[in-house]
């Protein structure tokens, strides 16, 4: 069986650990010999990589490890490039949430200005790691889960339009696992789905048990009540955070189609008066993940690196690196497995801009993906989905021209902007906020 060689690019991110101890998890049907991380921080680096390390050696010590901040040592004799890259980190994340706000508008990671300014962020930071890639390891695939996904996903269509990358979110499985358990199944993979959308922005149409037995009655009577919550009310993933009202909001998204089951997201744009009034300004997801994650997944590395062991870690395994996992397996040993992914529509969707980036399932196997037909769409969703891809375009656009009109008209189009005078105001302070990270505009 291959053993394959991976590098993780984000390598100082806190769900790297997470990754890893997926990957060593399920080392029995993919056989990794070497993994490697890099990351233009290396101090952040360090305070993963080390403790890393040291949960590598434990648990497969013939697994080659290296951590490196330099492009050659990184991507040289590579299978897989795992991007999951923050530019900015978590300090412009901040606010790219808390500069809307002041506005009254939405101020969330990966929607409305927020992930607009994200955006502008991450098209070169990905664009670069993926040039490493083909420069270094010229068969190799990148599997890029670098947010935001959409605007990432368009980028590289235009930038990149051949090469080896396939853009994925976590967020489906995430849900998907959800309606699984509230309906008493094991996993979401005792389901199979039929999805539309573009990322962060899409519909359930179908959900049916490997028998072909319709399982969408039971969970949208579920998600009618409460949402993609649990009936406790209790949330094991995010207990107590802003993902609880995510959750529970699902059942207000559903109610607007009922024929579908709805991507959490859909609430930024459907509720955004809601999403506002219900939003801190001045202390918003990212002070949550700043000062929860982030401060418990480098402390337990600390603490693992003094202890020189990792036995008893707190460490676990990411419920999204599994998604990943299977996705290089069906690369790499020809699975044909059915997966969500962002790709380019090209007549999947029928009435739908065939250049949009959409996320659909798709069969995997080691040429690559072959997108599966969606058919016709309706106006309601055709319609969301239109203004939304016309935002991400213009966004590209914007990048790649260096032109404040086109990202003024980005923000201006964005459901989640109620005026073009509130996105010029938004845009101005963004501009400002992203000066060393931004490409000039004129």
């Amino acid at each position: 069986m291959k053993k394959s060689s991976i590098v993780i690019a984000g390598g100082g991110s806190t769900f790297t650990p997470g990754i890893v101890m997926m990957l060593l998890e399920h080392a029995d049907e993919f056989p990794i010999r070497q993994i490697k991380f890099y990351d233009n921080n290396e101090e952040r680096q360090d305070k993963v990589a080390k403790a890393c390390e040291i949960i590598i050696r434990e648990r497969d010590p013939e697994i080659n490890f290296i951590a490196t901040c330099d492009p050659k040592e990184a991507f040289t004799d590579v299978d897989f490039c795992m991007a999951h890259i923050r530019v900015g980190l978590y300090a412009m994340r901040e606010k790219d949430e808390k500069i809307p706000l002041k506005y009254g508008v939405v101020g969330q990671e990966t929607c409305g200005p927020g992930g607009i300014a994200y955006g502008m962020r991450s098209i070169g930071g990905v664009i670069e790691i993926l040039d490493y890639m083909e420069k270094y390891s010229p068969n190799a695939w990148m599997l890029n889960y670098s947010n935001p996904a959409a605007i990432v996903a368009e980028a590289t269509r235009r930038l990149r339009p051949n090469s080896k990358i396939i853009n994925i979110c976590d967020m489906p499985i995430g849900i998907e696992t959800r309606m699984a358990k509230a309906i008493g199944l094991e996993s979401r993979k005792d389901m199979e789905v039929r999805y539309y959308g573009l990322n962060h922005f899409g519909w359930w149409t179908s959900i049916k048990d490997k028998e072909g037995n319709d399982l969408m009655p039971q969970i949208k009577e579920h998600v009618k009540q409460y949402g993609y919550a649990s009936k406790d009310g209790v949330d094991p993933q995010h207990p107590g955070s802003s993902w609880d009202d995510t959750m529970k909001k699902a059942k207000d998204v559903y109610a607007l189609d009922p024929e579908t089951l709805p991507n959490t997201y859909l609430k930024y744009y459907l509720y955004p008066d809601y999403v506002v009034k219900e939003s801190n300004p001045n202390y918003t997801r990212a002070n949550e993940v700043m000062d929860g994650r982030e401060k418990e997944i480098f402390g337990e590395c600390e603490r693992i690196v003094q202890a020189g062991s990792a036995k008893d870690t707190t460490l676990s395994i990411n419920g999204h690196a599994s998604y990943i996992v299977d996705l290089a397996k069906a690369l790499t040993y020809n699975t044909k497995e059915r997966m969500l992914l962002i790709v380019e529509n090209n007549g999947a969707i029928e009435n739908f801009d065939p250049t949009a980036m959409v996320e659909i399932p798709c069969i995997v196997g080691k040429d690559g993906y072959e997108p599966m037909a969606m058919g016709k769409i309706p106006t309601f969703q055709r319609g969301l989905m239109s203004e939304q891809v016309c935002v991400e375009k213009l966004v590209v656009e914007a990048w790649i021209e260096g032109s404040y009109q086109k990202l003024w008209q980005a923000l201006t189009l964005s459901k989640t902007v109620p005026s073009a005078a509130v996105a010029k105001q938004i845009l101005d302070d963004l501009i400002e906020a992203n000066k060393a990270y931004w490409p000039e505009l004129k």
